[in-house]
């Protein structure tokens, strides 16, 4: 905008306010080419960006993709495996008692018969005989009872029942 292109369209304007509308118009003008640099920048990054890509061959990255697919689908088949084994056991144990966590066999099979040695070998062979009951066997000044009764009756003379 030209100072005369004020003039003409308001005639009767005078030199300040003129100046005025210079100003605004010129402050407009600076504020304008701060954007259109901004925007500038962001063209050319955005134009370097595409020359970055145009320069990868799609190739590569389909084959990361792939290797990270790949690396997922493994992941998943291990973690399905370790779940239908972890069931299998479950069963097993449900089935015979012996705790899932000493079954290590893979087969349904292989978890049964480590659950029926692990039973086998945890079930004492019978009850443990016990010959004496603590009754006395021998009377006499030898037995343990009279011995004990002798004993109290020399440290505790007061209490003595004999």
């Amino acid at each position: 905008m030209k100072r005369t292109d004020i003039t003409d369209i308001w005639p009767e304007a005078t030199k300040e306010q003129i100046d005025r509308l210079m100003d605004i118009n010129g402050a407009d003008i600076v504020r304008a080419k701060g954007e259109v640099d901004a925007l500038k920048l962001q063209l050319t990054t955005a134009e370097n960006e595409i020359q970055a890509l145009k320069m990868t061959p799609p190739q590569s990255m389909d084959k990361e993709l792939e290797q990270k697919l790949k690396s997922v689908t493994t992941e998943l088949e291990g973690l399905k495996q370790a779940n239908a084994l972890r069931d299998l056991r479950a069963a097993v144990s449900k089935e015979t008692g012996v705790p899932a966590e000493l079954l290590t066999g893979e087969t349904t099979e292989a978890c049964k018969s480590q659950a029926e040695a692990i039973k086998a070998f945890a079930k004492p062979a019978g009850s443990p005989r016990i010959r004496d009951g603590g009754e006395v066997r021998e009377p006499g000044p030898a037995a343990t009872r009279d011995k004990f009764a002798a004993w109290m009756d020399e440290n505790f003379p007061s209490s003595a029942s004999h």
